[in-house]
């Protein structure tokens, strides 16, 4: 009884996310490596001004890894977190923040279709196509987020 709730909870968070994924941006083109080169440098440049240690990871459209860059004395943990983030903003066409916030609101279903649940990874968007994610972990998740924002404005 118990794991038909289970299934029926995660196969219910799935069509809410298919559904409102359906207003979402179109995917464009994969980001390209140039891109994905400014967006870390810009991201560095604001996490070395805040003196924060962290964990960047810039992904396609796809979800799969394009460009990575980790600080010196960064957690070990944040390696796998940041691309997590990058593939959730990127998959599901949203910023991570939006599923941490459904997730706080008690859809923890969502947990088990976001492999990066935490704020800290943003879509990037390309003339209104997204174009791949960004995701950033080392410090916390607002931080991450701050951090992320720096890389896209790098882009523009």
């Amino acid at each position: 009884m118990f794991l038909r709730k289970v299934v029926a909870g995660v196969a219910f968070a799935s069509f809410a996310i298919v559904a409102a994924a359906q207003d979402r941006p179109p995917y464009g083109p994969d980001v390209k490596i140039d891109q994905a080169k400014k967006i870390a440098a810009g991201a560095l440049a604001e996490a070395q001004k805040n003196k924060w240690r962290v964990a960047i990871a810039i992904v396609d459209n796809h979800g799969f890894l394009v460009y990575y860059e980790k600080m010196d004395d960064t957690q070990t943990g944040s390696v796998q977190i940041a691309i997590d983030k990058a593939k959730t903003a990127s998959m599901l066409r949203r910023p991570t923040k939006v599923v941490e916030d459904g997730i706080s609101k008690g859809r923890v279903a969502l947990m088990s279709i976001a492999p990066g649940p935490l704020e800290g990874g943003i879509p990037i968007m390309v003339d209104g196509r997204i174009i791949g994610g960004v995701g950033v972990s080392g410090v916390n998740s607002d931080q991450d987020a701050q951090v992320a924002q720096a890389g896209l404005n790098a882009l523009k």
